[in-house]
């Protein structure tokens, strides 16, 4: 398992290992500011939850649940991924800080509401520091049993609703702003975008793609979702991994992580790289290679941010039309992100975490003026 930005110590890595001087290391790093381990032996319940930063409002983040390799790699993993989630509030404008959390086990399991009941008490245990929602391995049905034990979560039934309309919304604002930036114009109308994933996300991004009048091709590990993309939409199919070989404009990661590597980024023929998958990149390097490639990068947790605006929604009673107007915004966002970018000679993705650190700066120096 890869982990872009975290640095694992090399026993660790080999061993797999957990020791609690290396977690603090890790902790003091990149500012995490608590960890929490819990365990329910009567349900098999093992959960670890992360705050990192708490600056811009209390921490938001979803549940992963999956079977990890190690109990390092569940460690490591929601660092990473609550680190993220701080860039995310602070990129998209959120008064909301950064966390995460994971349930180590089979996800396949049906037996789920004690396990997920006492996920809800640990997060319960947090005292609001930090918001859970659902994750990969995780559902809105899963949120309700949390729910029995806090208040402390968002995207249950009958609230915010499926996050997938907005979040694809907030990516189709983006590539236009993409667009905008490598052609001049961000009309798409005939230009071809490869999309990499036809579910919730994928198939809303195509539809906004085709009415756009950009030609669209599709694929997905499960064909069915092809098939619909293809009959009800007009996409076009390809097989999974001929996706990176589409002669097209841009390429929409939709799907899994850690996609964009030392292997697939010379089989790109595209400009553009922007979508909606999570922690696209594989490692650190894998910007510079797109850089040297001359293919223009959206960072994931800017473009794909319409998520975290759609259950953020739920907290200020924000309306659906308000959620999207604020998934727009992604536009402006990123055409800031490439213009830092240009004026520092970094790339893209550095300059967006550049961005979300100003933020959480600016905001902590004005909180320290009025304490």
């Amino acid at each position: 398992m890869t982990h872009p930005g975290i640095e694992v110590p090399e026993q660790v890595a080999r061993e797999g290992e957990l020791a609690s001087s290396e977690i603090f290391e890790l902790l003091a790093e990149h500012g995490h500011e608590q960890v929490l381990f819990t365990h329910e032996p009567s349900c098999g319940y093992r959960g670890i939850i992360a705050i990192h930063d708490t600056t811009l409002g209390p921490s938001l983040g979803g549940t992963r649940y999956w079977n990890y390799e190690s109990n390092w790699d569940a460690v490591v993993d929601v660092l990473r991924l609550s680190r993220g989630m701080t860039y995310k509030a602070a990129v998209a404008g959120l008064n909301l800080g950064g966390g995460k959390s994971v349930i180590i086990g089979d996800n396949r399991r049906q037996d789920r509401e004690m396990t997920m009941r006492a996920h809800g008490q640990a997060v319960e245990s947090m005292g609001g520091r930090y918001i859970t929602a659902e994750d990969v391995g995780t559902s809105v049905e899963d949120m309700d049993f949390v729910h029995m034990e806090t208040d402390y979560v968002v995207g249950i039934a009958g609230r915010s609703g499926d996050p997938s309309p907005v979040t694809a919304y907030g990516v189709f604002r983006g590539i236009k702003a993409c667009a905008q930036r490598r052609y001049g114009s961000d009309d798409l109308d005939g230009r071809t975008v490869a999309v990499q994933g036809a579910g919730h996300v994928g198939y809303h991004l195509a539809e906004y793609l085709i009415e756009d009048g950009a030609h669209v091709v599709v694929t997905d590990i499960d064909s069915n979702r092809v098939d619909r993309a293809v009959e009800e939409l007009g996409a076009e199919r390809v097989e999974p991994d001929g996706i990176y070989e589409v002669d097209g404009d841009v390429f929409a990661p939709c799907a899994l992580g850690a996609i964009l590597n030392e292997e697939t980024i010379p089989r790109l023929r595209v400009d553009i790289v922007a979508g909606a998958a999570n922690n696209q990149l594989a490692d650190e390097d894998d910007d510079d290679r797109l850089a040297e490639r001359d293919i223009l990068y959206a960072p994931d947790y800017v473009i794909n941010a319409g998520g975290l605006i759609n259950v953020y929604s739920e907290l200020v009673s924000w309306s659906l039309e308000r959620s999207k107007r604020k998934a727009g915004e992604i536009y402006s966002t990123l055409l800031q992100v490439f213009q830092l970018a240009e004026e520092r000679g970094i790339t893209s993705a550095v300059a967006a975490d550049e961005l979300a650190q100003r933020r959480v700066e600016r905001v902590a120096r004005l909180h320290r003026r009025h304490v």
